[in-house]
């Protein structure tokens, strides 16, 4: 299985080679969803919507992973934590196995309920159509971004979609506008929540580990608590968010616990504190048998080189388990729809439905995967291991926040947001003492202009003297000048080349900064247009 992963890894680097190969395996994936969609339909009469729509849910599968999943494992590449061939491995095993363990055995039809199926009239052709236009446009909009590099919300796409062809299909009444504008408010609510966590834990490190003299010392000390509160945070957040499927299992297990359908949040926080405890003491006793550190900011940063393996293990999880229903809802929708001739708010999930989602994200990161990774991991900001342990942080931490406050978020936004976070920080923060020495030096500098400035006038006044009044001394003090403009020019260049020197370095970049946003903000309504115009399309076709 490993050997299968670096294939397709070193694939997806290659040229004309490795885009045939990566060709062959969509094309053979796509083959096995055609196959299993009509081993679905048993003994009803073969539906070519469903067939079709398959394909398009396997399409949708595979951008997700191309795209999306490049937030849970591109800062720990970045920062050197992990190559990408372990990250692909990593997070391909643990999005599957969210996908299947936690995916859930019921999925809602409509994306976060954002139009209502009453409109449709019990027309189950017409929601079919919908749901097939809003596959294929999120999947379309998706591809293009991950063309670009530029990491979206998939959620926001198949929202997009959704609300596109319900549109299309029953006009603006049939969307919940109260709804669209929780998703919009998540665009700002999600980065800014994201950035402001991950700069507030990346500034705790540098004041309790970097900046203190005996990194080594603070190091031993804090990292541990770090990593506990790591803990906590992902025990919490994968207790809410990704083990409601199998949480009726785990009480019958451990009776002791409240006979509920899903975790609460105490439950979920009382594990995540008995979690972090136990983390706590092992890594102490581990940091503190480590006896070849450096004190330097390099060596500590080795301490948080396993933590962050785990952390996006752990996001793969979570995002395979809650995102995984971007592709198969729509989908088991259809399905839902073929089986039982209507139309529903609630659809189970057929095994072969969740397997088109979880192999198609899986396929998808392998395939396409790399070139969002070394967008997330390293051409946004410049990572380390703290950096990217900072933004691991702010993505689990952001969501029990928001989830607690009934916040929309969007894990794509919590995540790049966390980067430009710990960028923004690094900007700010840059070293004082090169501040304070810039601000000398433009100091010498104003002073050194004003001097020439003044050698110069004084030049100009000798040469203006009429040539009778130039004597001897005239002549030797228009040399010295000269001379003087000449020494007072060369100490100039080498002032202004040291003041460039020092001036503040941008950490975030800020095309990619620009193209992102810009990407953010037209994600739902590029998805939308997208989504109606082929709705109309396959519409027109039918009727």
């Amino acid at each position: 299985m490993f050997g299968l992963f670096k294939e397709i890894t070193e694939a997806a680097e290659s040229s004309s080679k490795g885009d045939f190969l990566k060709f062959g395996i969509v094309i053979m994936f796509m083959i096995a969803v055609m196959i299993l969609s009509f081993n679905s339909m048993g003994e009803l009469p073969t539906n070519v919507f469903l067939v079709i729509a398959s394909l398009f849910g396997a399409y949708m599968a595979m951008n997700i992973g191309a795209n999306d999943v490049a937030n849970n494992v591109g800062p720990a590449v970045g920062s050197k934590a992990l190559t990408l061939g372990g990250a692909i491995i990593i997070a391909g095993i643990f999005e599957a196995g969210g996908a299947f363990i936690a995916g859930g055995d019921v999925v809602g039809t409509i994306k976060k309920g954002i139009i209502d199926i009453d409109a449709f009239g019990g027309d189950t052709n017409s929601f079919i159509w919908a749901m097939m236009a809003a596959l294929l446009s999120a999947g379309l909009w998706l591809n293009l971004a991950t063309k670009f590099k530029a990491p979206v919300s998939t959620t926001h796409a198949i929202v997009g979609g959704v609300m596109g062809a319900g549109i299309a299909a029953g006009g603006f009444a049939i969307v919940s506008w109260g709804t669209m504008g929780k998703i919009a408010a998540s665009w700002v609510i999600s980065p800014v929540l994201g950035g402001i966590i991950a700069a507030i834990f990346l500034y705790s490190i540098k004041v309790n580990i970097v900046f203190k003299k005996d990194k080594v010392v603070a190091g031993k000390f804090w990292v541990p608590v770090y990593v506990a509160i790591m803990t906590w945070a992902f025990t919490t957040y994968l207790t809410l968010k990704g083990l409601k499927k199998i949480w009726p299992d785990i009480v019958d297990l451990l009776p002791f616990l409240p006979d509920e359908k899903k975790p609460g949040f105490m439950v979920a926080a009382i594990f995540g504190v008995i979690l972090a405890v136990i983390i706590f003491v092992l890594i102490s006793k581990s940091v503190t048998k480590k006896n070849n550190l450096k004190n330097n900011r390099s060596s500590i940063n080795t301490l948080f080189t396993v933590p962050l393996i785990f952390a996006a293990a752990l996001l793969s999880f979570a995002h395979g388990a809650n995102d995984v229903a971007n592709a198969i809802g729509p989908l088991a929708a259809i399905s839902d729809a073929v089986n039982n001739g209507g139309i529903s708010s609630k659809a189970s999930i057929p095994i072969w439905v969740m397997a088109v989602g979880a192999v198609g994200i899986v396929i998808g990161l392998a395939l396409y995967g790399p070139k969002l990774i070394k967008t997330v991991g390293s051409e946004i900001t410049e990572l380390d291991q703290m950096r990217a342990f900072s933004i691991a942080m702010a993505a689990a931490i952001t969501v029990i926040i928001a989830s607690q406050l009934g916040l929309p978020v969007s894990s794509t936004h919590i995540a790049i947001g966390g980067i430009f976070g710990v960028g923004f920080l690094r900007e700010y923060l840059q070293d004082h003492k090169e501040v304070i020495k810039l601000d000398e030096e433009e100091k010498k500098l104003e002073k050194d202009e004003n001097k020439l400035e003044q050698y110069l006038d004084n030049l100009q006044e000798l040469l203006d003297l009429d040539e009778d009044k130039k004597d001897k001394k005239i002549f030797k003090q228009i040399a010295n000048l000269y001379g003087m403009v000449e020494n007072e020019e060369k100490i100039l260049a080498k002032r202004q080349r040291m003041a460039d020197k020092l001036q503040r370095k941008k950490y975030v970049k800020r095309d990619a900064f620009k193209k992102i946003i810009a990407a953010w903000i037209i994600t739902v309504p590029v998805s939308a247009i997208l989504s109606a115009s082929i709705y109309f399309m396959v519409r027109g076709m039918m009727i």
